[in-house]
C-alpha cells in the first residue's frame, strides 16, 4: 500500500515546494539568502537553533540519519515546523544573521520594554504571515543533509551556490567559527571515517590531519563540499537543483536572478541581491591571490586542483 504524502501546515498555510540554499562555508550562500528572504511570499530562516541541532547531528554523524530512515526525515520536518512559524517570540530565537538578511536589526535581548513592543504584545516579527505562501531555510551547512531534506520534502527546489576553492578558503582561514570545527576535541575522525564534513576521505588525510596546516584542512572541507555537490546534482531531477556561482552572483546579479526566479517559478528581488553585494561586503572574486600565501595557495591547489578544473577554475602557475 503506497504511504500518504505528509502534509505540513504552517502558520494556517501548506509548506508546498520549500526552498533550501546549500553551500561550502563562504560559498556566498548567504548573498543569495538575502534576495530570496527579501522577496514577496517568502519567509526563509537562517540558523535557528533547532533546525541547527538537527543538521549538525545529521552532518557530522551521517549514520545517524541513515539508521533513522524515515525517523530522520520526521525529526528534520518536525524542526522546520517550529522554524517556520512566524511569532515575535520565535523570531527572537533567530541569529543576527537572519535579521540582517531581512534588513532588520535585531531587537536587544532581555526581554525588556525595547525587545518587546509595547507592554501586552509579543517581540517584533522579521516577516508578516500574510502574503506568505513560501517557505525556507539557508542554515550554514545545510549541503550534509540533502538527503533528508529530500526525504522530508520531496517536493523541494534547491539552490546550490559554488565558488572558487581558493576564495573560499581564504575566507574560512579568517573566520574563527570555521576554524573551530578543526579543533582536536570538535574533529571527530576517530569515531566517523570516510568524514564528508571534515572533507577527510583517505587514510593518509586522517594520519596526517592532526599536524595538517590550517589552509590544508579548509581546502579539504571545499573538496569535500563541491564533491557531495556533484553527487547531488547526479541523483536529484533537474527541476528540483539550481547551481549557481557566486562570481555570477556578484558579477552578474540581475541575470542571475531572472534565472532564479524563472527555476523557483515566482520573482526573486534583483535589487536585494544587488545591494546585497553592498551590506555583506561581498568579497572580491579572485581575492585570494593577495589573502592566500604563496604555500597556502600549493597547499590549497595540491588538495583540491581536480575538484578546482572540474569546475572550471584555471588553477595558478604555482599549481
Amino acid at each position: 500500500m503506497k504511504a500518504t504524502p505528509h502534509i505540513l501546515v504552517v502558520n494556517g498555510t501548506k509548506v508546498r515546494r520549500p526552498v533550501f540554499i546549500l553551500g561550502s562555508p563562504h560559498s556566498g550562500a548567504e548573498l543569495l539568502a538575502r534576495a530570496v528572504k527579501r522577496s514577496a511570499g517568502f519567509h526563509l530562516t537562517m540558523g535557528r537553533p533547532g533546525v541547527l541541532r538537527v543538521t549538525y547531528a545529521f552532518a557530522r554523524r551521517p549514520s545517524l540519519a541513515a539508521e533513522r530512515g524515515r525517523g530522520a526525515a520526521r525529526v528534520l520536518r518536525d524542526a522546520y515546523a517550529d522554524a517556520w512559524r512566524i511569532s515575535g517570540h520565535g523570531c527572537a530565537e533567530c541569529p543576527d544573521d537572519c535579521w540582517r538578511a531581512a534588513g532588520l536589526r535585531r531587537p536587544p535581548r532581555g526581554g525588556g520594554p525595547e525587545a518587546a513592543g509595547h507592554e501586552g504584545t509579543e517581540p517584533p516579527r522579521c516577516v508578516e504571515p500574510r502574503g506568505v505562501d513560501r517557505f525556507g531555510d539557508a542554515s550554514p551547512d545545510l549541503l550534509y543533509s540533502a538527503d533528508v531534506l529530500l526525504d522530508a520534502f520531496p517536493d523541494a527546489q534547491l539552490l546550490q551556490v559554488i565558488r572558487d576553492g581558493r576564495d573560499v578558503v581564504a575566507d574560512m582561514l579568517a573566520d574563527e567559527r570555521c576554524l573551530a570545527w578543526f579543533k582536536p576535541g570538535l574533529a571527530n575522525l576517530d569515531e566517523v571515517f570516510p568524514n564528508p564534513f571534515l572533507g577527510v576521505e583517505e587514510d593518509v588525510e586522517r594520519t596526517r590531519w592532526p599536524k595538517a596546516a590550517a589552509a590544508v584542512k579548509c581546502a579539504l572541507r571545499w573538496r569535500g563540499s563541491v564533491r557531495l555537490s556533484a553527487r547531488l546534482r547526479a541523483q536529484t531531477p533537474e527541476d528540483q537543483l539550481l547551481t549557481v556561482r557566486y562570481e555570477d552572483l556578484v558579477r552578474s546579479p540581475g541575470a542571475t536572478a531572472d534565472g532564479v526566479s524563472e527555476y523557483l517559478g515566482t520573482q526573486i528581488s534583483k535589487l536585494a541581491l544587488t545591494n546585497g553585494k553592498r551590506e555583506i561586503g561581498a568579497a572580491r572574486v579572485g581575492g585570494w591571490r593577495k589573502r592566500l600565501t604563496t604555500r597556502q595557495l600549493a597547499q590549497v591547489e595540491r588538495v583540491a586542483g581536480a575538484e578546482l578544473g572540474r569546475l572550471g577554475y584555471p588553477l595558478s602557475a604555482s599549481g
